[in-house]
């Protein structure tokens, strides 16, 4: 199991979306690789979690997080062999941390927060809640968008994640991003 936990080494630069639920995320991820003309690895997580729902009106559970762990770890490893000098990652294994704790009493998988320590990103987007709350049927929490936000901000100040916070307008955001990548990729020539 900890061995499928593991990032594969790269000198991609590494960026992840990070936050709550229902903050355009996936909509940035995708943006910002197009614009970079890279891969993006899309979110393991929701796409688990929506087969479990459709087929059998199961929400996640603790004994999912590992499944979802190593799911997302799989595809991360994989985008990195064909992204060019950038990875945009929608979500990371600190981010499936929070949610457990968030929803398990303060648990989490020790394997999963070791690998969220351990696994390296040159930044994380700390996306605001100052866009619309979407319902779907996976997100459950549009009372708490305020906890949640803060719960995403203080993992990353707790661990010293390097992070820019993504709030306004989705153009807004993206400027904002891409300034980001683009003093990233300067630092790495």
């Amino acid at each position: 199991m900890e061995e499928k936990l593991k990032q594969k080494s790269s000198t991609r630069i590494k960026v992840v979306l990070f936050g709550p639920e229902s903050t355009g995320k996936t909509t940035m991820a995708k943006k910002l690789a197009a614009h970079f003309e890279t891969e993006w690895v899309e979110e393991y997580m929701r796409e688990y979690l929506q087969k479990k729902w459709d087929s059998k009106k199961e929400v996640c559970k603790p004994e999912d997080l590992i499944t979802i762990a190593e799911g997302q770890i799989e595809r991360e490893n994989q985008k990195t062999k064909t992204a060019n000098k950038i990875l945009i990652c929608d979500t990371d294994l600190l981010e499936l941390s929070v949610y457990s704790k968030a929803y398990y009493n303060e648990f989490c998988e020790p394997a999963i927060l070791k690998h969220a320590l351990n696994n390296w990103y040159d930044l994380y987007f700390l996306t605001n809640i100052d866009v619309p709350w979407v319902a779907d049927d996976l997100r459950d929490k549009p009372e708490d968008r305020v906890e949640m936000f803060t719960k995403f901000k203080n993992a990353l100040q707790f661990y010293e994640k390097p992070f820019i916070e993504l709030k306004g307008d989705e153009n807004e955001r993206f400027e904002t991003a891409v300034s980001a990548i683009n003093e990233l990729l300067k630092s790495k020539n």
